[in-house]
């Protein structure tokens, strides 16, 4: 823990609402660079556009039929500083996937990013900690770059562990392999 992380207030989690998809997408793009930056391509990087995510986040929002759960954490000053997707598993194996290709049982954090001068503060911490809290499933599982030693410390200490899932995917002709982490939802489960 950052020495400020004492000093700073928790952060609020809320559900993310339309007036938020701008600042949704610019911390997106800044954590995307902040936290790939030397495992991805640094042209893809650069190319990331914060208006063309919100575009796709809008489109995406606005779709009633979306089982996507966004969450954001503000600041002090109500800045959003933090942001979380979460919803049914996506399924990676026809042996463990039902026909529509989503794992039954489990959840899946999609994304959680703070901007990159809130990190150490708590505040991918609290997100965290209310995915946990509301995903409706016995167990949450998440993808994380294999390069990305910071993002899998913060899940190993949240109780999350690699299962064994494996995947590459390509950037800009660039592998990028990811590891699949698994935990219980919360005790409650």
């Amino acid at each position: 823990m950052d020495a400020t992380a004492a000093d700073e207030p928790r952060p609020r989690v809320r559900e993310m609402t339309e007036p938020d998809i701008d600042a949704v997408a610019a911390v997106r793009v800044s954590g995307w660079r902040h936290a790939y930056a030397g495992l991805m391509p640094q042209s893809y990087l650069d190319g990331l556009s914060a208006a063309e995510y919100a575009e796709q986040r809008r489109a995406a929002f606005a779709d009633p039929a979306g089982t996507v759960t966004n969450l954001v954490a503000e600041g002090p000053d109500g800045a959003i500083v933090g942001w979380a997707a979460f919803g049914p598993a996506k399924g990676t194996d026809p042996e463990d996937t039902d026909p529509e290709g989503t794992a039954p049982d489990e959840g899946e954090l999609y994304a959680l990013y703070a901007r990159p001068d809130v990190i150490g503060t708590g505040v991918g911490r609290a997100l965290l900690t209310e995915v946990l809290r509301r995903a409706p499933y016995p167990a949450v599982r998440l993808w994380v770059l294999e390069g990305n030693a910071r993002a899998r410390r913060f899940y190993e200490r949240a109780g999350f562990r690699p299962d064994g899932g494996f995947s590459v995917d390509e950037t800009d002709g660039f592998p990028v392999p990811e590891v699949r982490y698994r935990r219980a939802a919360s005790a409650g489960h």
